[in-house]
């Protein structure tokens, strides 16, 4: 797998590259973000880190002329601040996640892994998890193990297609409403519950054992832990 890092702190890019090529990525680094932009749109890579603050165009500026040129590579941005703003600018932006610093390498190698499905997902036409399969063109849910299968609406496939490929991780009311209902949308938190809520009914319809779990106070997870 072949990855795009952009990041000017020249120890953090040196400490990125030497860890992703120690678990046997391809790795190319740039500084700037005017550098970054023309690798990015070359389409060569299977995941791209952005850093936000860099020389030139921001991370922010990269995945959004990246996706108005139709680049789909899956984009993970680095950004030194925690505030909901921050996460939901890159989110609109284009990024498909972000982790803020400082990070842990085991959780950035884990988000690299969902990206890394995310995109070999995309390019089959089906995600899978656990014992469910989603169809990402007849927006159809299947259980592995009875064949039932049942046509999702627009904002449930959204939902469960957001939890799949970022299956490692805890997503909160905030980050599901911005990325199904947008940053710009009037729609309430309590949207989240009630498609949250059509979204297991499907689940329960099909018979499967994965679950969306409610983490009290955090937000939701999928999880099958019987399969």
């Amino acid at each position: 797998m072949r990855i795009l890092l952009v990041e000017d702190e020249k120890r953090m890019a040196q400490a990125l590259c030497e860890i992703l090529r120690l678990e046997k990525y391809e790795v190319d680094h740039y500084d700037s973000g005017t550098e970054g932009l023309n690798a990015v749109k070359s389409n060569i890579y299977d995941i791209a880190i952005l850093d936000v603050m860099l020389p030139g165009m921001n991370g922010y500026e990269i995945a959004k002329e990246a996706r108005r040129c139709g680049i789909t590579t899956p984009i993970l941005m680095l950004t030194a601040k925690a505030e909901l703003d921050d996460k939901v600018t890159g989110l609109d932006s284009g990024a498909d996640d972000y982790l803020t610093k400082p990070f842990m390498t085991k959780e950035l190698l884990a988000r690299l892994r969902a990206l890394g499905r995310r995109k070999q997902g995309a390019a089959s036409g089906v995600l899978t998890f656990g014992d469910i399969t989603l169809d990402t063109g007849t927006l159809t849910l299947g259980c592995i193990t009875n064949n039932q299968t049942v046509r999702l609406s627009e904002k449930e496939f959204r939902i469960l297609e957001y939890l799949i490929t970022n299956s490692n991780q805890i997503l909160t009311r905030e980050q599901l409403a911005v990325k199904i209902w947008g940053y710009e949308s009037e729609a309430e938190y309590n949207n989240v519950e009630v498609y949250m809520s059509f979204t297991r009914k499907k689940l329960a319809f099909v018979e499967a054992k994965t679950e969306i779990k409610a983490v009290r106070g955090i937000g939701y997870e999928l999880r099958c832990d019987d399969v």
